[in-house]
């Protein structure tokens, strides 16, 4: 069975560029990627989802369409 991923590799890769050049701090970046990716997991397993996509790539997801939101971007990763 292949794993169906809303995004290809490409557009995960331009997601995360763009989550990187927003960041005055890579690492920064890294710790609050991660501290959403554990919050998915959690909730998937709360609710009982058995999500096929894996709470990284969420996540990367998640934040860089938020991207958008100067207010929200500004106080997560500076």
């Amino acid at each position: 069975m292949v794993k169906q991923f809303p995004v290809n590799a490409g557009e995960m890769v331009e997601r995360a560029d763009r989550l990187m050049s927003a960041a005055s701090n890579r690492y920064r970046v890294v710790v609050q990627v991660s501290r959403r990716a554990k919050r998915c997991r959690h909730e998937d397993n709360e609710n009982g989802d058995t999500s096929m996509m894996k709470p990284v790539i969420r996540a990367v997801l998640e934040m860089s369409d938020e991207f958008t939101e100067p207010e929200i971007i500004g106080h997560e990763l500076n």
